[in-house]
């Protein structure tokens, strides 16, 4: 080949593997900053008088005094609206009946969506749920409810031609000469007078526990349940495959039935993970009955076995790029087989084992399918270690799907969401860094 083009070859492939390197920093620019952004409004948003008084209702957080006052000029300044709202209700039942169905349904939604937005009324009976006993705890949330206050939306499917077309009717329309009328105008100037927003930063987003169903308290439960099954999966996975390694690099012959190991080895890792949680259901669970239900136990020997074929091709690549001296030079000390393959070749491996072993943790923490039904609930409480042999838990890969697709208000959670996937992220990163610090530790003293 001439020296011009093998240049000109040179430097096409340079060029086209730097535009790779830099579509694929511009690809996690638009995936990790947005996923940052909202994710971090989880932890860090302006939060009303709601969600302070929340904080002391549940978790005994905050000063009481100070949250106590803030509560009592909530009450004061939202006191007028329901007092009106009750006036009218009067009105209505002394007058004719013809009134009273005109306004009556009107009535009770607007009750409902300022119950959504400034909590229950006065002296009205405190609801069971915890999402019905407060208002907005969020600000940007309440901006929102604001808005289902002041304007009534329908739809209108009088012309067959456009389908339904969406009609937004302001309340204040509705309630014309009532009592009622005057709360419209005093919401949209006061709200914030109202539920006193305040720049806050929620670090038991990480530390609570959640409850009615993650529209309150944080993700403790989810993040621990995520760290034991990958812990698991690791310390499972980690010894067998690394023996496995060994055994097919320095101790088997070629033949037929290490062929076909290899070969199953290499199929094993292309299977769908689903596959994995059916077997983990059917085997550890249903044969096995290493619990009576899903356990993190069962979790994660499901995991462990997902990135087994990962873990022992790593480790197989990494004990083959030893070089052959370090072997030779060790037998011909007099040293045994296996003294040199723990001594000698397993050593000077081991950075190449942790990088499949970063791969392999990163792959068993995201995993959604083999959990499924093995391991993962919807709501649960943080494990203790010893639970961990029994006990289900809920997990951050199954429970941002739960909650992105199947809970009953996704749209009112959607921080929640995002939180949890930035935690998720965040979780593998820290375990990613911590291995790689130990791999080069480990290398540089390899090095001397």
């Amino acid at each position: 080949m001439r020296i011009g083009t093998r240049k000109i070859l040179d430097r096409s492939f340079t060029a086209l593997g730097g535009f790779s390197i830099g579509l694929m920093i511009l690809a996690l620019i638009l995936i990790l900053v947005p996923m940052f952004i909202r994710g971090g409004g989880a932890l860090g948003f302006r939060g009303t008088i709601e969600h302070r008084r929340l904080l002391l209702e549940k978790f005994e957080r905050g000063n009481r005094p100070a949250i106590e006052a803030e509560i009592r000029r909530f009450e004061e300044r939202r006191a007028p609206i329901y007092r009106q709202i009750a006036e009218f209700e009067a009105e209505l039942t002394r007058g004719d009946s013809a009134r009273r169905r005109q306004y009556a349904p009107a009535l009770r939604d607007l009750k409902k969506n300022l119950g959504i937005l400034l909590g229950p009324a006065p002296g009205a009976p405190r609801p069971m749920l915890a999402r019905d006993q407060f208002g907005q705890t969020r600000w940007d949330r309440a901006v929102i409810k604001l808005d289902r206050v002041l304007i009534r939306e329908s739809w209108d499917y009088s012309d067959p031609t456009r389908g339904g077309v969406r009609v937004r009717v302001p309340r204040a329309r509705e309630f014309e000469g009532t009592p009622v009328a005057g709360i419209f105008p005093f919401l949209e100037n006061h709200l914030a007078e109202i539920l006193q927003p305040r720049p806050t930063f929620y670090w038991g987003f990480l530390t609570d526990e959640s409850f009615d169903s993650h529209f309150f308290g944080g993700i403790w439960a989810e993040l621990l349940g995520t760290f034991y099954l990958t812990a698991g999966a690791m310390l499972f996975a980690l010894p067998m495959g690394i023996m496995a390694a060994i055994y097919l690099t320095e101790y088997a012959t070629d033949g037929p039935v290490i062929r076909l190991i290899t070969t199953s080895i290499t199929t094993l890792a292309g299977v769908p993970s689903i596959v994995f949680g059916l077997f983990g259901l059917a085997f550890f669970i249903n044969t096995l009955h290493l619990s009576s239900a899903k356990s993190v136990l069962a979790g994660s020997l499901t995991l462990a076995l997902m990135i087994l074929p990962t873990v022992i091709r790593s480790a197989e690549e990494a004990i083959r790029a030893v070089p052959r001296t370090f072997k030779e030079a060790a037998l011909s000390l007099g040293a045994g087989r296996w003294q040199t393959v723990t001594g000698v070749i397993l050593p000077a491996a081991l950075p190449g084992i942790l990088t499949g072993a970063i791969i392999s943790m990163g792959r068993a923490a995201g995993e959604t399918a083999p959990i499924i039904f093995t391991a993962a609930v919807s709501i649960g409480k943080p494990l203790t270690l010893f639970q961990t042999l029994t006990q289900p838990t809920p997990a951050l890969s199954w429970n941002i799907y739960n909650l992105a697709t199947e809970h009953e208000a996704m749209d009112e959670i959607r921080h929640v969401q995002f939180g949890m996937v930035l935690a998720l992220v965040s979780l593998v990163l820290i375990l990613n860094i911590a291995a790689i610090i130990v791999r080069a530790r480990i290398s540089k003293k390899l090095k001397g």
